[in-house]
Protein backbone atom coordinates (compact mmCIF):
# COMPACT_ATOMS: atom_id res chain seq x y z
CA UNK A 1 0.00 0.00 0.00
CA UNK A 2 1.29 3.83 -1.05
CA UNK A 3 1.93 5.70 2.14
CA UNK A 4 -0.39 8.52 1.47
CA UNK A 5 -3.47 5.85 1.13
CA UNK A 6 -3.54 5.96 4.94
CA UNK A 7 -3.00 9.40 5.35
CA UNK A 8 -5.78 10.37 2.80
CA UNK A 9 -8.20 8.02 4.39
CA UNK A 10 -7.29 9.83 7.74
CA UNK A 11 -8.22 13.16 6.34
CA UNK A 12 -11.26 12.10 5.11
CA UNK A 13 -12.43 10.98 8.10
CA UNK A 14 -11.29 13.92 10.03
CA UNK A 15 -12.96 16.22 7.27
CA UNK A 16 -15.93 14.32 7.46
CA UNK A 17 -16.22 14.71 11.31
CA UNK A 18 -15.06 18.40 11.53
CA UNK A 19 -17.84 19.03 8.36
CA UNK A 20 -20.60 17.14 10.93
CA UNK A 21 -19.50 18.91 14.13
CA UNK A 22 -19.37 22.31 12.25
CA UNK A 23 -22.93 21.54 11.01
CA UNK A 24 -23.94 20.51 14.56
CA UNK A 25 -23.10 23.83 16.12
CA UNK A 26 -24.30 25.76 13.19
CA UNK A 27 -27.55 24.12 14.30
CA UNK A 28 -27.60 24.15 17.74
CA UNK A 29 -26.75 27.81 17.53
CA UNK A 30 -29.15 28.87 14.76
CA UNK A 31 -30.94 30.58 17.32
CA UNK A 32 -28.18 32.64 18.83
CA UNK A 33 -26.83 33.44 15.22
CA UNK A 34 -30.27 35.07 14.39
CA UNK A 35 -30.49 36.99 17.80
CA UNK A 36 -27.08 38.48 15.97
CA UNK A 37 -28.39 38.92 12.56
CA UNK A 38 -31.37 40.70 14.32
CA UNK A 39 -29.16 42.88 16.72
CA UNK A 40 -27.26 43.92 13.17
CA UNK A 41 -30.79 44.76 11.33
CA UNK A 42 -31.64 47.30 14.77
CA UNK A 43 -27.94 48.49 15.34
CA UNK A 44 -28.33 49.76 11.43
CA UNK A 45 -31.79 50.79 11.69
CA UNK A 46 -31.43 52.80 14.92
CA UNK A 47 -27.71 54.13 14.00
CA UNK A 48 -29.32 57.60 12.25
CA UNK A 49 -31.04 58.48 15.36
CA UNK A 50 -27.88 57.96 17.44
CA UNK A 51 -25.90 59.84 15.01
CA UNK A 52 -28.14 62.71 15.51
CA UNK A 53 -27.95 63.27 18.86
CA UNK A 54 -23.93 62.25 18.71
CA UNK A 55 -23.61 64.95 15.89
CA UNK A 56 -25.06 67.66 18.49
CA UNK A 57 -23.00 67.36 21.25
CA UNK A 58 -24.50 64.13 22.96
CA UNK A 59 -22.17 61.34 24.22
CA UNK A 60 -22.78 58.33 22.08
CA UNK A 61 -23.38 55.97 24.99
CA UNK A 62 -26.05 58.49 26.68
CA UNK A 63 -27.95 59.15 23.36
CA UNK A 64 -27.88 55.28 22.58
CA UNK A 65 -29.63 55.06 26.08
CA UNK A 66 -31.95 57.71 25.23
CA UNK A 67 -33.10 56.01 21.32
CA UNK A 68 -33.54 52.56 23.02
CA UNK A 69 -36.30 53.84 25.99
CA UNK A 70 -37.59 55.98 23.19
CA UNK A 71 -38.30 52.61 21.38
CA UNK A 72 -39.26 50.99 24.36
CA UNK A 73 -41.97 53.26 25.70
CA UNK A 74 -43.65 52.90 22.04
CA UNK A 75 -43.09 49.02 22.08
CA UNK A 76 -45.37 49.23 25.21
CA UNK A 77 -47.85 51.29 24.31
CA UNK A 78 -48.48 49.47 21.37
CA UNK A 79 -48.87 46.39 23.14
CA UNK A 80 -50.96 48.11 25.81
CA UNK A 81 -52.92 49.99 23.23
CA UNK A 82 -53.81 47.01 21.03
CA UNK A 83 -53.54 43.50 22.79
CA UNK A 84 -56.32 44.17 25.65
CA UNK A 85 -59.25 45.92 22.76
CA UNK A 86 -58.00 42.98 20.35
CA UNK A 87 -58.47 40.28 22.83
CA UNK A 88 -62.08 41.66 24.01
CA UNK A 89 -63.54 42.15 21.18
CA UNK A 90 -62.59 38.48 19.95
CA UNK A 91 -64.16 37.43 22.59
CA UNK A 92 -67.67 38.94 22.01
CA UNK A 93 -67.20 38.05 18.21
CA UNK A 94 -66.93 34.54 18.68
CA UNK A 95 -69.70 34.46 21.68
CA UNK A 96 -72.36 36.17 19.25
CA UNK A 97 -71.96 33.50 16.30
CA UNK A 98 -75.03 31.75 16.97
CA UNK A 99 -77.34 34.66 17.37
CA UNK A 100 -75.94 36.31 13.82
CA UNK A 101 -76.95 32.88 12.62
CA UNK A 102 -80.52 32.54 14.00
CA UNK A 103 -80.73 36.18 12.53
CA UNK A 104 -79.63 35.33 9.29
CA UNK A 105 -81.95 32.08 8.82
CA UNK A 106 -84.96 34.20 9.72
CA UNK A 107 -84.28 36.88 7.03
CA UNK A 108 -82.83 34.60 4.37
CA UNK A 109 -86.47 32.67 5.03
CA UNK A 110 -89.00 36.04 5.22
CA UNK A 111 -87.04 37.81 2.09
CA UNK A 112 -86.32 34.86 -0.26
CA UNK A 113 -89.45 32.47 1.16
CA UNK A 114 -86.80 29.66 2.02
CA UNK A 115 -86.94 27.04 4.49
CA UNK A 116 -83.61 27.31 5.76
CA UNK A 117 -82.49 25.89 9.49
CA UNK A 118 -78.95 27.26 10.61
CA UNK A 119 -79.03 26.01 14.18
CA UNK A 120 -76.77 23.61 13.02
CA UNK A 121 -74.35 25.99 12.10
CA UNK A 122 -75.01 27.59 15.67
CA UNK A 123 -74.03 24.60 17.93
CA UNK A 124 -71.26 24.12 15.51
CA UNK A 125 -70.31 27.60 16.58
CA UNK A 126 -70.71 27.13 20.14
CA UNK A 127 -68.90 23.56 20.00
CA UNK A 128 -65.99 26.07 18.93
CA UNK A 129 -66.33 28.31 21.07
CA UNK A 130 -66.69 25.37 23.81
CA UNK A 131 -63.34 23.65 21.98
CA UNK A 132 -61.77 27.13 22.44
CA UNK A 133 -62.30 27.67 26.46
CA UNK A 134 -61.08 24.06 26.43
CA UNK A 135 -58.24 24.91 25.15
CA UNK A 136 -57.81 27.94 27.20
CA UNK A 137 -58.46 26.25 30.27
CA UNK A 138 -55.37 23.00 29.38
CA UNK A 139 -53.30 26.32 28.33
CA UNK A 140 -53.92 27.87 31.90
CA UNK A 141 -53.13 24.67 33.26
CA UNK A 142 -49.56 24.06 31.72
CA UNK A 143 -48.11 26.80 33.65
CA UNK A 144 -44.81 25.50 33.79
CA UNK A 145 -44.99 25.10 30.11
CA UNK A 146 -45.50 28.76 29.53
CA UNK A 147 -43.45 30.14 31.79
CA UNK A 148 -40.53 28.57 30.14
CA UNK A 149 -41.78 29.90 26.73
CA UNK A 150 -42.24 33.15 27.84
CA UNK A 151 -38.43 33.05 29.95
CA UNK A 152 -37.28 31.69 26.54
CA UNK A 153 -38.55 34.99 24.80
CA UNK A 154 -37.04 37.07 27.53
CA UNK A 155 -33.66 35.99 27.09
CA UNK A 156 -34.13 36.06 23.76
CA UNK A 157 -35.22 39.93 23.47
CA UNK A 158 -32.37 40.76 26.33
CA UNK A 159 -29.89 39.14 24.00
CA UNK A 160 -30.89 41.09 20.79
CA UNK A 161 -31.31 44.27 23.10
CA UNK A 162 -27.85 43.80 24.51
CA UNK A 163 -26.21 42.97 21.70
CA UNK A 164 -27.94 46.05 19.77
CA UNK A 165 -26.94 48.37 22.44
CA UNK A 166 -23.52 47.85 22.22
CA UNK A 167 -23.54 47.58 18.67
CA UNK A 168 -24.67 51.44 18.58
CA UNK A 169 -22.94 52.64 21.42
CA UNK A 170 -19.28 51.58 20.10
CA UNK A 171 -20.48 51.90 16.42
CA UNK A 172 -17.59 53.91 15.21
CA UNK A 173 -14.99 51.44 17.27
CA UNK A 174 -16.67 48.33 15.84
CA UNK A 175 -16.35 49.47 12.33
CA UNK A 176 -12.63 50.48 12.83
CA UNK A 177 -12.29 46.78 14.28
CA UNK A 178 -14.23 44.96 11.18
CA UNK A 179 -11.95 47.61 8.64
CA UNK A 180 -8.30 46.32 10.89
CA UNK A 181 -9.09 42.84 9.07
CA UNK A 182 -9.31 44.35 5.83
CA UNK A 183 -6.29 45.00 3.44
CA UNK A 184 -6.19 49.15 2.72
CA UNK A 185 -6.50 49.10 -0.21
CA UNK A 186 -10.32 47.57 0.44
CA UNK A 187 -11.34 49.50 3.65
CA UNK A 188 -12.78 52.46 1.50
CA UNK A 189 -15.26 49.55 -0.24
CA UNK A 190 -16.15 48.37 2.60
CA UNK A 191 -17.03 51.39 4.88
CA UNK A 192 -18.92 52.44 1.74
CA UNK A 193 -20.82 49.02 1.84
CA UNK A 194 -21.43 49.91 5.71
CA UNK A 195 -22.91 53.68 5.09
CA UNK A 196 -25.06 51.77 2.23
CA UNK A 197 -26.43 49.60 4.44
CA UNK A 198 -27.13 52.14 7.81
CA UNK A 199 -28.40 54.59 5.30
CA UNK A 200 -31.19 52.14 3.38
CA UNK A 201 -31.61 50.46 6.62
CA UNK A 202 -32.27 53.21 8.53
CA UNK A 203 -34.55 54.80 5.33
CA UNK A 204 -36.87 51.42 5.49
CA UNK A 205 -37.85 52.35 8.98
CA UNK A 206 -38.10 55.89 8.61
CA UNK A 207 -40.34 55.62 5.54
CA UNK A 208 -42.51 52.72 6.97
CA UNK A 209 -43.06 55.01 10.52
CA UNK A 210 -44.01 57.59 8.43
CA UNK A 211 -46.41 55.64 5.89
CA UNK A 212 -47.64 53.80 9.57
CA UNK A 213 -48.57 57.47 11.10
CA UNK A 214 -50.70 58.50 7.88
CA UNK A 215 -52.21 54.91 7.69
CA UNK A 216 -52.96 54.87 11.59
CA UNK A 217 -54.49 58.40 11.32
CA UNK A 218 -56.93 57.96 8.01
CA UNK A 219 -57.79 54.26 9.97
CA UNK A 220 -59.09 56.18 12.84
CA UNK A 221 -60.63 58.83 11.22
CA UNK A 222 -62.59 55.99 9.14
CA UNK A 223 -62.99 54.14 11.96
CA UNK A 224 -64.93 56.63 14.59
CA UNK A 225 -66.98 58.29 11.62
CA UNK A 226 -68.60 54.40 11.15
CA UNK A 227 -68.89 54.86 14.82
CA UNK A 228 -66.64 51.01 15.19
CA UNK A 229 -65.75 50.55 18.49
CA UNK A 230 -61.69 50.76 20.21
CA UNK A 231 -60.92 53.12 16.65
CA UNK A 232 -57.87 54.19 18.67
CA UNK A 233 -56.62 50.69 19.31
CA UNK A 234 -57.36 49.57 15.98
CA UNK A 235 -55.84 52.52 14.04
CA UNK A 236 -52.52 51.43 15.93
CA UNK A 237 -52.47 47.93 15.18
CA UNK A 238 -53.42 48.70 11.21
CA UNK A 239 -50.40 51.11 10.74
CA UNK A 240 -48.53 49.27 12.53
CA UNK A 241 -48.68 45.55 11.52
CA UNK A 242 -49.22 47.01 7.16
CA UNK A 243 -45.97 48.41 7.29
CA UNK A 244 -43.81 46.26 9.21
CA UNK A 245 -45.00 43.13 8.54
CA UNK A 246 -43.96 41.95 5.16
CA UNK A 247 -45.87 40.49 1.97
CA UNK A 248 -49.03 39.50 4.42
CA UNK A 249 -49.24 42.99 6.66
CA UNK A 250 -51.85 44.63 5.21
CA UNK A 251 -54.23 41.73 5.08
CA UNK A 252 -53.88 40.56 8.41
CA UNK A 253 -53.99 44.78 9.76
CA UNK A 254 -57.33 44.47 8.07
CA UNK A 255 -58.87 41.84 9.08
CA UNK A 256 -58.75 42.96 12.76
CA UNK A 257 -61.03 46.26 12.46
CA UNK A 258 -63.78 44.22 9.63
CA UNK A 259 -64.19 41.73 12.79
CA UNK A 260 -64.57 44.45 15.10
CA UNK A 261 -66.81 46.05 12.37
CA UNK A 262 -69.16 42.68 12.33
CA UNK A 263 -69.68 43.34 15.68
CA UNK A 264 -71.64 46.40 14.75
CA UNK A 265 -73.40 45.39 11.67
CA UNK A 266 -72.54 43.44 8.32
CA UNK A 267 -72.99 46.26 6.54
CA UNK A 268 -70.15 48.14 9.11
CA UNK A 269 -67.65 45.40 8.08
CA UNK A 270 -68.19 45.64 4.51
CA UNK A 271 -67.69 49.34 4.46
CA UNK A 272 -64.56 49.19 6.55
CA UNK A 273 -63.25 46.46 4.06
CA UNK A 274 -63.87 48.38 0.99
CA UNK A 275 -62.47 51.78 2.77
CA UNK A 276 -58.89 49.56 4.30
CA UNK A 277 -59.21 48.26 0.41
CA UNK A 278 -59.04 51.86 -1.31
CA UNK A 279 -56.86 53.66 1.11
CA UNK A 280 -53.85 50.55 0.64
CA UNK A 281 -54.65 51.39 -3.24
CA UNK A 282 -53.78 55.18 -2.54
CA UNK A 283 -50.74 53.96 -0.45
CA UNK A 284 -49.67 52.03 -3.28
CA UNK A 285 -50.18 54.41 -6.05
CA UNK A 286 -49.41 57.45 -4.72
CA UNK A 287 -48.19 57.85 -1.15
CA UNK A 288 -45.44 54.75 -0.68
CA UNK A 289 -43.94 55.84 -4.05
CA UNK A 290 -43.10 58.99 -3.03
CA UNK A 291 -41.86 58.49 0.28
CA UNK A 292 -39.56 55.42 -0.33
CA UNK A 293 -38.19 57.13 -3.50
CA UNK A 294 -34.91 58.02 -1.52
CA UNK A 295 -34.96 55.57 1.10
CA UNK A 296 -36.15 52.01 -0.78
CA UNK A 297 -37.28 52.00 -4.24
CA UNK A 298 -37.80 48.05 -4.87
CA UNK A 299 -39.81 46.86 -7.61
CA UNK A 300 -42.58 44.97 -6.23
CA UNK A 301 -41.89 41.50 -7.81
CA UNK A 302 -38.46 41.86 -6.03
CA UNK A 303 -39.71 42.91 -2.78
CA UNK A 304 -42.38 39.51 -2.92
CA UNK A 305 -39.16 37.37 -3.89
CA UNK A 306 -36.91 38.53 -0.91
CA UNK A 307 -39.54 38.08 1.45
CA UNK A 308 -40.41 34.29 0.01
CA UNK A 309 -36.94 33.63 0.10
CA UNK A 310 -35.91 35.51 3.74
CA UNK A 311 -38.84 33.51 5.05
CA UNK A 312 -38.19 30.38 3.45
CA UNK A 313 -34.00 30.48 4.71
CA UNK A 314 -34.54 32.38 8.04
CA UNK A 315 -38.37 32.07 9.15
CA UNK A 316 -40.10 35.42 10.33
CA UNK A 317 -36.51 37.02 11.38
CA UNK A 318 -35.94 36.29 6.96
CA UNK A 319 -38.80 37.76 6.46
CA UNK A 320 -38.39 40.94 8.43
CA UNK A 321 -34.33 41.63 7.07
CA UNK A 322 -35.76 40.91 3.67
CA UNK A 323 -36.51 43.99 2.19
CA UNK A 324 -33.96 46.21 3.63
CA UNK A 325 -31.46 43.34 2.77
CA UNK A 326 -32.63 43.10 -0.89
CA UNK A 327 -32.26 47.09 -0.92
CA UNK A 328 -28.48 47.24 0.11
CA UNK A 329 -27.93 44.58 -2.58
CA UNK A 330 -29.49 46.24 -5.14
CA UNK A 331 -27.97 49.68 -4.22
CA UNK A 332 -24.51 47.49 -4.15
CA UNK A 333 -24.85 46.47 -7.59
CA UNK A 334 -26.11 49.51 -9.06
CA UNK A 335 -22.57 51.06 -7.92
CA UNK A 336 -20.32 48.61 -9.18
CA UNK A 337 -22.52 47.64 -12.38
CA UNK A 338 -22.02 49.61 -15.71
CA UNK A 339 -25.04 50.77 -16.95
CA UNK A 340 -25.18 51.29 -21.28
CA UNK A 341 -27.89 52.93 -23.28
CA UNK A 342 -30.06 51.11 -25.18
CA UNK A 343 -30.16 52.18 -29.08
CA UNK A 344 -33.26 51.95 -30.41
CA UNK A 345 -33.41 50.03 -33.58
CA UNK A 346 -33.48 51.76 -36.87
CA UNK A 347 -36.75 52.20 -39.12
CA UNK A 348 -35.02 49.51 -41.65
CA UNK A 349 -34.69 46.70 -39.11
CA UNK A 350 -38.50 47.18 -37.49
CA UNK A 351 -39.67 46.01 -41.11
CA UNK A 352 -37.98 43.79 -42.62
CA UNK A 353 -38.42 42.52 -46.00
CA UNK A 354 -40.49 39.43 -47.04
CA UNK A 355 -38.49 36.74 -48.64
Amino acid sequence: MPPWIPRLIFLIIGASLATGLLVWAVLRLRGFFLAILLSLFASFALEPAVDYFARRGMRRGLATGLVFLGSAILLVLFVGITLPPLVTEMASLVSNFPDWFSDMSVFLNVRFGLELNLSNISEGALDIQGSLLTYASSLASGVLGIGTLALHLVLQVLTIGLFTFYLLADGPRFRNLVLSVVRPDRQAEVRYIWEIAIRKTGGYVYSRGLLALISAGFTYLFLEFLGIPYSMALSVWVGVISQFVPAVGTYLAGVAPVLVALTVSPLSALITLLGIVGYQQVENFLLAPRITARTMSLHPAISFGSVLMGSSLLGPVGAIVALPGAAIIQAFLSTYIERHQVEEPSGEDENPPDD
